[in-house]
């Protein structure tokens, strides 16, 4: 397919992509007639005449096929559940890797030729307007000398030189397509001074086509809003990107990714590493993961997500010179030479990483995908020598502009078409500040508010997480406690009716319980290690998490497991706090609520036939009118009769019943209850099916239903007794 779309540009052919295809941002920009600022919409822009269908960028082969197979990634039909591919194994996944390879090579200084069949058409030249001229990527200090220099062809220069273009429009359209996704506020909001400027020469140069009507379909630029979600297919081909571009960029040799380096002598190839994260990537892909940080689901689905962010973090990963890991507990040292890295990426760190705090602190922790999570990103900002690096980065950033007042003026402030291009830059520019300065205000705006990674308000935030660990530890231990073979035995003794039914397990179903045991144990070991990272990373001492320990009210009852959730004493009783509605929603602590009503007034039970329980309630109702007198007569009595009449008649528990409410104080039920004979239980479906298996077995030993059913009445009898006799009297059935 690609030796046809080089066969193809051979000739100089253009063709039409619409305009409706393009991301959001980028469609309502050029509908109302604003370039874009990037270098790929440059001279493609076919406005319709009067009367056209729409507008369409003007590409030439290549271009128009990687557009087309970008676009493929962003519209693509989901597939079936059930189905389970996995994204790496897709031809498209595949694909995106040989074109990356490719184009990107992280080998030599060239681009590799692909070969033609004999015969076939020769290489293409360049293309009249390159997508980028190689020499001119985002360097402040870069003067448009070099721009109009690099347009023309150099005798001495590398053959492959002009085939460079085909890597930068790759990148770009990728970037474009992929990342591009988001409000026209922020895309207003990351336009340079240097591209409104650009936009008024375009304005200027095309007020001619701006006197026929806007299209009806066309929106105003400050009421657009996008509504995108990208799918976890697309994250991944993103991580993807990334992690190519940082063994591309990386690819560089020491002695070639020096500042000293920057010479004409250099390959075009070396001049597309050394930019191609900082001018390319680096903007759109903090407002892309600002987007899914704020809009992704709150669900284990955001591990692709944040496993990308991670891999952007942490370029050493992709370095050719790997260090040798000593052993898989000890996390490796950053090496220094990564602090611009680090310093030039700084939002990306402290600012995603207050963001993903947030998130944390709204998920359940005791899940073992989210505390996988959780673990994950401690254990990356853990790493030896990264937190000090973001910390000097901050520092950078937050000194005051002394010494050289006129940095403001310039900081973002390319030179303007009417001064000298001659002159290079003053030797500040390369000042560690001012391009910590420089990425912070690009991507959030001079008049930006920026939270410090380990100020107070950040610091704060971590220590609440850390109580939510703790909290998410205990909670998992207690789980643990409970074995699945005691909740499986408890359930078939509840069917059987020497259980209790109607109370429910301490703690809400979980995921932990899909994976038993061995579930529980990997989320107490990544809250564990999650805990000791952030400890590391913000150091906190064994007293804090004490205090903190205490303050979240960790008391628990006597039997070491139920524990109310956090609440304050109100005028009208207990009070849920934050904290304990947080508890509540996520399932870490609960009321302890059962009924405390006449028992046999309670509601119908999906184990119970309906009609048949009527029955048997009007049934016993009539009994008890009918011969009240005679059982309080007979519970009275202080012999064996009384006591077996008061073991079947009474229930006096009602008495030690209180009526409880966290919005009202308690009070004693007032409702006397003398005794009474209760025939619910034969209406459940257990003990119908019970003696449907009694006489079953009989009749296998030639058993009558009528001697059956004696034999059943007396073998009760004896057991009532047994328990009579052994048992505290007036104890109620509990069957």
């Amino acid at each position: 397919m690609m030796k046809l779309v080089y066969k193809l540009q051979a000739e100089d052919y253009r063709f039409d992509f619409p305009v409706s295809y393009l991301p959001g941002p980028v469609r309502a920009s050029i509908q109302e007639r604003v370039l874009p600022d990037s270098p790929l919409y440059h001279n493609k822009v076919q406005f319709p005449p009067s009367g056209g269908l729409g507008l369409n960028l003007a590409l030439n082969p290549f271009e128009y096929y990687i557009f087309f197979f970008a676009l493929s990634l962003i519209t693509q039909k989901p597939l079936p559940s059930s189905l389970h591919i996995r994204t790496s194994d897709c031809a498209y996944f595949l694909l995106v890797d040989r074109y990356l390879s490719w184009f990107l090579p992280t080998e030599g200084n060239v681009l590799p030729l692909l070969s033609f069949s004999p015969g076939g058409a020769s290489p293409s030249p360049a293309p009249r307007t390159p997508a980028m001229p190689f020499a001119s990527y985002g360097f402040h200090h870069t003067s448009l000398l070099k721009r109009h220099i690099s347009h023309q062809t150099s005798v001495n220069a590398d053959p492959a030189s002009h085939e460079i273009w085909r890597s930068e429009t790759l990148l770009q359209v990728f970037v474009e397509m992929w990342l591009h996704h988001y409000s026209l506020e922020m895309y207003q909001k990351m336009q340079s001074p240097h591209a409104k400027l650009e936009v008024l020469h375009y304005r200027l140069s095309v007020c001619s086509a701006l006197h026929s009507p806007a299209q009806p379909g066309s929106q105003a630029l400050h009421t657009y809003q996008e509504s995108f979600m990208p799918t976890e297919e697309h994250v991944l081909v993103v991580r993807l990107l990334l992690k190519h571009l940082h063994a591309f960029s990386n690819s560089l040799k020491p002695e070639q990714a020096s500042p000293s380096a920057h010479s004409h002598a250099a390959s075009p190839l070396e001049e597309f590493k050394r930019a191609v994260i900082p001018r390319f990537v680096q903007q759109k892909l903090y407002l892309f993961l600002q987007h899914c940080f704020g809009h992704w689901p709150l669900d284990a689905s955001f591990r692709a997500v944040l496993e990308m962010w991670l891999s952007y973090l942490q370029p050493w990963r992709y370095a050719p010179e790997k260090q040798a890991q000593s052993s898989e507990v000890q996390l490796r040292c950053v090496a220094e030479r990564w602090a611009p890295f680090v310093q030039e990426n700084l939002l990306l760190y402290s600012r995603l990483f207050v963001a993903f705090l947030s998130r944390a602190l709204r998920t359940d922790l005791v899940s073992p995908k989210t505390a996988l999570m959780v673990f994950r990103v401690a254990k990356v900002f853990a790493q030896p020598n990264l937190a000090e690096m973001i910390q000097k980065g901050e520092q950078l950033f937050l000194e005051p502009e002394l010494v050289l007042p006129h940095r403001q003026n310039r900081s973002f402030m390319t030179p303007t078409f009417t001064g000298s291009f001659l002159s290079s830059w003053p030797p500040a520019v390369t000042d560690a500040a001012f391009k910590v300065k420089s990425h912070v205000y690009s991507l959030e705006g001079q008049d930006c508010t920026y939270t410090p990674m380990f100020g107070p308000e950040v610091r704060a935030l971590v220590l609440r997480l850390a109580q939510l660990i703790t909290q998410a530890k205990q909670t998992a231990k207690s789980i643990s406690d409970q074995p699945s073979e005691n909740t499986a035995g408890r359930s078939v003794l509840s069917w059987l009716g020497l259980c209790s039914a109607d109370r429910g397990s301490s703690y809400p179903t979980t995921d932990l319980d899909e994976g038993g045991q061995e579930s529980i144990r990997k989320t107490d070991e990544y809250l564990e290690k999650a805990l000791e990272y952030l400890c590391q990373i913000f150091r906190l001492s064994d007293a804090q998490l004490a205090q903190l320990t205490l303050a979240l009210g960790t008391t628990q009852d006597e039997n070491g497991k139920r524990q109310l959730p956090d609440c304050i004493v109100g005028e009208n009783g207990l009070v849920l706090t934050p904290l304990g509605r947080y508890q509540i929603i996520n399932g870490l602590r609960r009321f302890e609520i059962e009924y405390q009503g006449d028992a046999e007034l309670q509601p119908i039970r999906s184990y119970e036939i309906a009609g048949l329980v009527r029955l048997l309630f009007r049934l016993s109702s009539a009994i008890n009118h009918r011969f009240a007198d005679q059982m309080v007569a007979l519970c009275s009595r202080a012999d064996f009769l009384g006591s077996f009449c008061r073991y079947h008649l009474t229930e006096p528990v009602l008495a030690q019943r209180r009526l409880m409410s966290p919005g009202g104080q308690a009070r004693a039920t007032s409702q006397a209850q003398g005794p009474r004979l209760s025939l619910r239980f034969l209406g459940s479906y257990r003990t119908l099916l019970l003696l449907l298996l009694a006489f079953f077995v009989a009749s296998l030993f030639c058993i009558g239903p009528l001697p059956c059913s004696l034999l059943l009445l007396m073998g009760y009898l004896l057991y009532a007794s047994t328990v009579v006799l052994l048992i505290t009297p007036g104890k109620p059935n509990q069957a």
